[in-house]
């Protein structure tokens, strides 16, 4: 197994109480650079793995095939934690190293714990309410949507289709232990209050 472990913003104080226990637990923990090498040393010694800021694919892609190559063994046998700034499915590496290893090593299996986004650490740090809606982006164009508050979530695909969106995903009450996940035709017409729907174009 491996896991894509959110570390938060950069502050030790914000680790989550979960982070805290799997970097306990890991039979190895790894690390891209190192201000989370510095988060992870408290609680365990972590792996540094070269990750270089370059707008060079080759160089990155090379990186990427020999990390995945020192990750492999650990998450074959037991549990390999990759410690990263933020969380790991917000414009991180962790999905592109889970894809190379995937490719060599399909019985592998996947999974993130998420930490303090940047999305929200930043509101926090900058002190200002964010309560209407709100494009994130790197640059790119955007394609995807998260919409909050998704009680009526069938009356909001039908909308969202027009709009050219095409893959829905419904989470009702996340992390809670009834918490339930509904893709495409699973998703029902009414949800709970606290339900988040994903839509991509």
């Amino acid at each position: 197994m491996l896991l894509g472990l959110g570390l938060g913003p950069g502050n030790p104080e914000l680790l989550t109480i979960r982070a805290v226990r799997l970097l306990k637990e890991a039979d190895a923990v790894f690390v891209p650079g190192r201000i989370a090498a510095d988060l992870v040393a408290p609680y365990r010694t972590p792996v540094m793995l070269d990750f270089p800021m370059t707008d060079d694919e080759h160089r990155i892609r090379e990186c990427l095939e020999s990390n995945a190559e020192k990750i492999a063994p650990v998450a074959l046998k037991g549990l390999a934690v990759f410690g990263i700034l933020g969380d790991p499915n917000f414009f991180s590496t962790f999905s592109r190293l889970c894809e190379i290893i995937t490719a060599h090593h399909p019985v592998i299996e996947f999974r993130t714990e998420p930490g303090i986004s940047s999305i929200t650490a930043f509101a926090a740090a900058a002190n200002i309410p964010v309560a209407g809606g709100f494009e994130v982006t790197d640059g790119s164009k955007s394609s995807s949507l998260i919409r909050l508050k998704a009680r009526h979530p069938k009356k909001i695909i039908a909308n969202l289709k027009e709009e050219g969106y095409r893959d829905f995903i419904l989470v009702e009450r996340m992390f809670f232990p009834d918490m339930k996940v509904y893709r495409g035709d699973e998703i029902p017409e009414k949800s709970d209050y606290m339900s988040v729907l994903y839509a991509r174009r």
